[in-house]
């Protein structure tokens, strides 16, 4: 079974707004709610890929019902642990003004919620993985995906993590089986600038003997980069499609990523089914569709 944790999960309101004037009143002109955060992401992107999973995570408030319904109403099973203060965030997108986001901050979880997420975990074994995906909340300690895989690697649980700075490399001796940073977080690893997918190889080789299992490096247009478990590593551009909506699209490579690696094993057939799937979902309105999903593969094959 697939797990994944969103730690500061929201709804995201997306919006258009024609012609936008700051302090002026301003009137949308097509609105849509929607579960957000990038654990959340990846649950809804393995159901469209037929896998099922079990969202975790930390809920508080009407906005965490509403987040908590609206995942079970896509048929994906939840276990999330509800805050006893405050209410889960509300994220403000306005689609037709690029990069303009506002988004809330969430509800502060304290220690003995973060202990009852730690008995869920326990339950998990061998042949499980575990999706640690994106920021936490302030009130909990930056070493708590290290201190999460510390305590399941034992067990056999194969971690995931998407996360940023100390987050994902906090975890790296512990061999999570796969991080994936894009190239701007791996180049602030490193104090450099990545640009192309030859420049972020040797990053990603390091890593890999620091301890990761697999890192996949997403580079949005330029493709994706791939340091396997398997020795190699494989390369491949961004297939050929009109950018429609960036959001979600490295969550969907994650999700990708598994999907393809527990229909084969392989290395490189996951490699280029999460390829497909960011790149199907930076194609489509929101997160795609299986059947996206498997036309970008398709594609890719025949180049």
């Amino acid at each position: 079974m697939i797990y994944t944790v969103t730690c500061n999960p929201s709804l995201d309101y997306i919006v258009t707004v024609k012609d936008f004037e700051p302090g002026r009143t301003n009137r949308t002109e097509s609105e849509r709610i929607l579960p957000g955060g990038k654990g959340i992401n990846v649950s809804i992107m393995l159901r469209n890929l037929g896998i099922e999973s079990t969202a975790l995570g930390f809920t508080a408030g009407f906005t965490g019902a509403q987040i908590q319904s609206r995942i079970e109403q896509m048929g994906i099973r939840t276990e999330f642990i509800e805050a006893a203060e405050g209410f889960s965030r509300i994220n403000l997108k306005i689609k037709n003004m690029e990069g303009t986001e506002i988004n809330g901050r969430g509800p502060q979880i304290g220690e003995e919620k973060f202990q009852k997420l730690m008995g869920l975990l326990r339950k998990l074994g061998s042949g499980d993985y575990l999706v640690l995906a994106g920021s936490i909340p302030s009130s909990l300690p930056d070493t708590m995906y290290r201190d999460i895989i510390r305590e399941l690697k034992p067990r056999g649980v194969r971690v995931i993590v998407d996360a940023e700075k100390d987050l994902l490399t906090n975890v790296l001796e512990y061999q999570p089986f796969l991080i994936k940073p894009n190239n701007h977080e791996l180049g602030e690893i490193f104090g450099t600038t990545l640009m192309t997918r030859e420049e972020a190889v040797p990053y990603a080789r390091e890593l890999r003997r620091r301890g990761a299992e697999n890192v996949l490096v997403s580079m949005a247009g330029e493709g994706a980069v791939l340091a396997a478990a398997d020795g190699n590593v494989y390369s491949a551009p961004a297939p050929r499609g009109t950018l429609i909506n960036g959001v979600g699209a490295g969550d969907s490579m994650v999700a990708g990523f598994l999907a393809g690696w527990m229909e084969k094993k392989d290395c490189r057939h996951a490699f280029l089914m999460g390829l497909a799937a960011g790149s199907a979902s930076a194609f489509s309105e929101d997160l795609a569709t299986g059947e996206k999903v498997r036309e970008v593969y398709r594609m890719m094959q025949e180049i």
